[in-house]
């Protein structure tokens, strides 16, 4: 039990003015296991003003200065990523063979990469008789998710810290253990009162009440499409900047001429990774004609392999979704994705029959859909599966494209040749092809409704600059 009944704003753990404790619940058996407090608009008023009171000294500050505390940071997780795993596990219910590895040790190596990036800050370009440097853009408002919480948390900190920006963070209120512990380690390393402050809360309250913040220059917000336009409007009469990573309903296209069974043992591990919970998951699997039976078949043979169980067992391949309300909305599309025609392959709505307690649902793969279907058309947010099969090439480029998001893709052919002649047609901020990795250093975003702005990388640094020309 994790109990936390302080805000740490200004460099330290003060009582909020906000009442009440808001219950986090571990996903796997419905028992609560920690306490967060639920801070309002009056604890948001007292951490926008440190913050603003901090980013003078800040911004002057030296960029290897900064980039020591960055490095600082880093070796706190590292020492602490044990337990940094154990708490996100037990809030989101993300299986253990996972969760260090994905949400802790991949944030830890982007958090690492700024320590050098840092010096970006430095560099004065010469243009005819100008020159042009970069500043940080001021105060920034974090509002973070809830299913890949550290990842998204670390990759708006640490270019924020490289640039020379202080922040007030509102973590999720499903999954805030891990900002809390995060805040632990900030205090750990001394980074100066009023850089860093962390504000939990409904989003009601505190979110908007950062977004539409007079003093608050940028906002970096993750999360639904629907609520990222909320947000942007409540930031809109201030003018300040809007950085938004928000929904998708990425394709994964497969060619004719690709290893079958690879590309969709990939696709179908992909999208249950995290009980589906990932904005970039490869939601829309499109398969050639040609060979979509055999493709069925090698899918739900995939599917029905993964193991799906207690977050804490080693060999569960996904755990229990975030919450009951997501549960219940992912059951609903599954419902919906029947009565639009699609044929259940494998899962389905119905609560698997071996667990008592916990917010689980089996893997789900729906052939024969439609692209026009809701269920090809809308964000999900659970271990569901949409396989289509298409025609021809142009008309699988197409398919691929017919989305209102733009967040992510992927491609399985041949040759990565083949390959990156169509990924250069699917309109997305990234595209997986033949299964490439994810890179810490490359731009993280969207197109489309999907959102603005760019995460990770020298892209990411570029989200909290300001860039000034000085005329000579």
């Amino acid at each position: 039990m994790r109990k936390h009944t302080a805000l740490f704003i200004d460099g330290a753990w003060q009582a909020p003015s906000g009442q009440g404790l808001a219950e986090v619940i571990d996903p796997a058996t419905e028992a609560v296991i920690g306490q967060v407090p639920l801070g309002d608009e009056r604890d948001v008023e007292r951490a926008v003003a440190a913050a603003r009171q901090a980013f003078a000294s800040w911004a002057r500050t030296p960029s290897s200065v900064r980039a020591g505390y960055i490095r600082a940071l880093a070796e706190q997780l590292n020492a602490r990523a044990d337990e940094m795993a154990a708490v996100i596990t037990a809030e989101l219910g993300m299986p253990v063979q996972w969760c260090r590895s994905v949400q802790v040790e991949g944030p830890i190596a982007g958090l690492e990469h700024y320590v050098e990036i840092a010096a970006l800050m430095d560099e004065v370009r010469e243009v005819g008789n100008s020159l042009v440097l970069r500043e940080p853009v001021g105060v920034c408002a974090f509002i973070n998710p809830w299913n890949y919480p550290l990842h998204q948390l670390i990759g708006k900190l640490a270019p924020a810290l490289a640039a020379g920006c202080t922040v007030v963070v509102k973590p999720s209120q499903e999954t805030p253990l891990h900002a809390f512990l995060l805040a632990e380690m900030i205090e750990a390393i001394g980074l100066p009162a009023g850089v860093f402050n962390l504000v939990s809360g409904p989003g009601s309250k505190v979110g908007e009440a950062l977004a539409k913040h007079p003093d608050v220059d940028m906002v970096s917000f993750t999360g639904s499409t629907g609520a990222g336009v909320r947000v942007a409007q409540a930031a809109a009469p201030s003018v300040k900047r809007v950085c938004l990573e928000l929904g998708g309903k990425s394709p994964l296209l497969i060619g004719e001429d690709a290893d079958l069974a690879a590309a969709v043992r990939y696709g179908v591990q992909d999208v249950m990774i995290n009980s589906g919970q990932t904005c970039t998951a490869l939601t829309r699997m499109l398969l050639p004609a040609s060979r979509y039976a055999e493709a069925l078949e090698l899918a739900r043979a995939e599917c029905q392999s993964l193991r799906l169980g207690d977050p804490l067992d080693p060999q569960s391949f996904l755990g229990p979704m975030c919450s009951a309300a997501q549960r219940r909305t992912v059951r609903e599309y599954i419902q919906l994705g029947q009565q639009e025609g699609a044929r259940l392959l494998c899962g389905g709505a119905e609560a698997p029959a071996e667990f008592e307690r916990g917010y689980y649902l089996k893997p789900t793969l729906f052939a024969d859909v439609d692209n026009r279907m809701r269920i090809a058309q809308e964000e999900i947010f659970g271990p569901v599966l949409c396989l289509i099969p298409y025609a021809d090439e142009a008309q699988a480029v197409q398919l691929a494209n017919d989305s209102p998001f733009g967040l992510s893709s992927a491609v399985w052919a041949a040759t990565s040749g083949r390959a990156l002649k169509l990924a250069r047609q699917l309109r997305a901020g990234q595209c997986f092809i033949n299964g490439g990795a994810f890179n810490y250093l490359a731009p993280f975003g969207g197109y489309k409704q999907s959102g603005n702005g760019r995460e990770w990388g020298e892209e990411g640094l570029a989200e909290f600059v300001e860039v000034k020309a000085i005329q000579l």
